[in-house]
């Protein structure tokens, strides 16, 4: 027996009592073939909003007597302030606060590095405030390419150490003598640029005070980790309510509350009225947001059959001010792995932004320079890229993704010798591989309330990205009670409903979704109580059947409505919670994932145009197959980005970024995907050869257990468009992402030195 928690009405007035209950089966979601919502396309519940701009950011709140935020910050990208005067900005009309971040002697390590703070009733007047202020500057030398900062007497990025940081090395077997028993040899250096994470809602939060009292109505993905980081501010958490109604991404670089939230928050004090800060499009490119580039220089071996004996890889990050975090391929492989292996690497560090988590942090590097690798090894042995991969790994799902895909991308009519095909423009095909952990954790619960009018809501403080974590706080609940979708309001994005999970990792729904369906399951344990004692039965005699409806078993004609049960609830109706519940039979962690593309490649410019896209991935169950599709192409797209635009540029004189707008940094468009998302079941069928877009398949890995699909889903993108280019004109683009510069350089050097 266990026990749960109900409100009865005794003599008028509510009481909580403790009721027992029998212990029911472990929590599963249930026979899969018989489930109505979960697994089927739903449409999102806040899509009207959205389109028809109902929908409120955190960048959309405006409040009386609202001031804005803006940061001034170092135009050089190396300097000391050797004097400070904050006072002009005071003195101007409009301004209700300036805030020093950086005192007289602080050294300035990059554009971007932030020096102080003003908050003023309208933007241009913050923006003048900014001009006032006078600030002098002791200039230094800089160094922002890593190649160059890696060299000996390059000039220090910081005074306190070497640009070269964090080494690191490992070794597996004896690669040096399996390199001598290897049939072929293949060596050359990859490298997989910095990107930007272009966020189309900048950073930012809109803050307000009453009193003690603090309300952040923030763009972030992780609204409780907001509130307790602000908590000491407010004397507490108690004190601090966090709303994210909608936000316009964040791809892992808004899980803090970030220098603009800081200062936010004691701007609006110190004016005494609410203030909006969000980061200009300019600061934010410069500052922070990046996930970090890689240089890599693989040395591979195999047997004649195709079998990897051996591995020397020696990587570099590119880490900006700040060496933090890993690229997977740093251990010497991503994936498949050779028995024999060495491997060392470092971070180096360049006068530039620091680094955040973007996107499957470090995957989608190490899976290019990796893939990129594999490639070239297959085509020394004069092998089938799909089939050496397949003859060095044994992972049953990733066969079968990489089955699907090869099968959907029509493999078979992928040039056999790459470069082979005669003409202006050329076709290739290639392939890239995913994998990614993800799994849930005990860091969220759920409160389902069952109005006396039979209305539910359910709430829980996690955050929606976008990525559809609304949708399935309602849906569970509505599956488990027998419910329409409609009959549910989803309740998400504030503080004040709980203990929420941070959006990431992929580690959202399987964290989230266990505690929605355990708080569902108590909301059908108490209403199957409270419909026994209407039905003068035992609550174990009760089943709640289609209708929705509560019946004595066997006796069909003994019922109650929904709404006639929840006609006899309290006055406030019930409250039922919920939280991870260990979660071992609900979720899981571990996936594959695969792309597969075809591109056409102009040998005369050098333009690269991505033909389709094949992605295959698994997610374990789910719950919602039209967002996990939407996933699977978000990432796709982001992937085509990656592999032919997305390319910073730094001016080495002036130590600043040349394109810190998202007109110069390009992003793909509908143009640049193909303009259609081609939407396919089984059986899967091969696209023609004329067919252009983008396929995602959400593979059935038949779990019964949730997982995520966010991360993994742009993993292998940008190697599979990678090696399409590889196929088509017979030298990979060393150095991504396939511009047409970089394509024209490479095949100047086809027949000579590689590109």
């Amino acid at each position: 027996m266990r026990k749960i928690k109900q409100i009865i009405v005794e003599n008028g007035i509510d009481r909580e009592i403790e009721v027992e209950v029998p212990d029911g089966p472990p929590a599963t979601w249930g026979n899969l073939d018989k489930l109505r919502i979960l697994g089927k396309r739903n449409t999102r519940p806040e899509g009207a909003e959205k389109v028809t701009g109902r929908a409120k950011y955190g960048s959309d709140i405006v409040l009386p007597g609202m001031c804005y935020g803006r940061f001034l910050f170092s135009p050089h990208a190396k300097a000391k302030i050797t004097a400070i005067d904050l006072a002009p900005a005071q003195a101007l009309p409009g301004v209700k606060a300036v805030l020093g971040l950086k005192n007289t002697g602080a050294d300035l390590l990059y554009v971007g590095d932030l020096i102080a703070a003003v908050a003023a009733i309208t933007p241009e007047i913050a923006e003048d405030a900014l001009r006032a202020i006078k600030v002098s500057y002791e200039v230094g030398q800089h160094v922002v390419e890593m190649s160059k900062a890696a060299q000996a007497g390059a000039p220090k990025v910081r005074s306190n150490g070497e640009n070269v940081r964090a080494p690191g090395q490992n070794k597996s077997g004896d690669a040096d003598t399996a390199f001598g028993n290897c049939a072929a040899i293949i060596e050359n250096t990859y490298e997989a640029q910095t990107r930007l994470h272009c966020c189309l809602e900048t950073h930012g939060h809109t803050v307000k005070w009453d009193g003690d009292k603090l309300t952040v109505w923030s763009s972030t993905q992780f609204v409780t980790g907001i509130r307790d980081a602000l908590a000491a501010q407010a004397g507490g958490p108690k004190n601090v309510r966090v709303i994210t109604e909608h936000m316009g991404g964040g791809f892992g670089s808004k899980f803090q509350t970030g220098p603009e939230g800081d200062a936010a928050v004691k701007l609006a004090k110190i004016a005494n009225a609410p203030v909006k800060f969000f980061l200009t499009r300019e600061l934010e490119q410069l500052t922070g947001y990046r996930g970090p580039g890689i240089r890599s220089r693989i040395k591979l071996g195999a047997a004649a059959d195709g079998t990897l004996l051996a591995v020397n890889c020696v990587s570099q990050k590119d880490g900006g001010i700040d060496p933090a975090g890993g690229i997977p391929v740093e251990q010497g492989f991503y994936i498949i792995e050779p028995k024999n292996r060495t491997a060392s690497w470092s971070s180096v560090l360049t006068n530039t932004g620091g680094t955040a988590a973007l996107r499957a942090p470090g995957h989608p590097q190490a899976a290019v320079v990796w893939d990129m690798a594999l490639d070239e090894m297959a085509a020394k042995l004069k092998m089938d890229p799909l089939e050496l991969r397949r003859k060095n790994h044994s992972d049953p799902v990733r066969l079968k993704e990489w089955e699907i895909g090869a099968m959907v991308i029509g493999w078979d009519r992928r040039q056999k010798n790459p470069g082979e095909a005669p003409g202006v423009r050329k076709r290739g095909i290639g392939m890239g591989s995913a994998v990614w952990g993800g799994g849930g954790r005990k860091s969220a619960d759920c409160t389902v309330h069952i109005k006396k009018d039979g209305s539910v809501v359910s709430y829980c403080a996690v955050q929606d990205l976008g990525v559809g974590s609304r949708l399935y706080v309602s849906a569970i609940v509505a599956e488990e009670l027998g419910l329409e979708l409609k009959d549910v309001t989803p309740m998400v994005g504030d503080s004040t409903y709980g203990p929420g999970h941070a959006s990431g990792g992929s580690t959202t729904t399987p964290s989230v979704a266990p505690a929605v369906k355990m708080s569902a399951v108590n909301a059908k344990d108490q209403m199957l109580l409270t419909a026994a004692k209407a039905l003068g039965a035992k609550a174990e005699d009760v089943e709640l059947v289609a209708g929705p409806k509560f019946q004595v078993k066997g006796y069909p004609a003994k019922s109650l409505t929904w709404k006639q049960a929840c006609a006899t609830l309290p006055a406030d109706g019930i409250r039922a919670k919920g939280d991870w519940n260990d979660g071992s039979d609900l979720q899981a962690s571990g996936v594959a994932g695969c792309n597969f593309a075809e591109v056409e490649v102009d040998t005369e410019t050098g333009k690269v145009t991505v033909l389709k896209v094949v992605g295959v991935q698994d997610c374990g169950l789910v719950l919602n197959r039209l967002q996990a599709e939407s996933q699977v192409t978000g990432g796709i797209i982001q992937g085509i980005g990656t592999a032919i635009l997305e390319d910073r540029r730094m001016d080495p004189i002036t130590g600043r970024m040349l394109n810190s707008n998202l007109e110069e940094y390009k992003l793909c468009g509908s143009r640049e995907a193909g303009g259609i998302n081609i939407t396919m079941d089984p059986p899967f069928r091969a696209l023609g050869a004329e067919e252009r877009g983008i396929v995602s398949i959400v593979y059935d890995n038949p779990t019964g257990k949730v997982s995520g699909i966010g991360e993994p889903a742009i993993i292998g993108v940008h190697s599979a468009i990678a090696n399409a280019v590889f196929n088509a004109i017979g030298v990979h683009v060393t150095s991504q992402p396939a511009t047409p510069d970089k394509v024209l350089a490479a095949l100047k050097t086809k027949n000579g030195a590689r590109g």
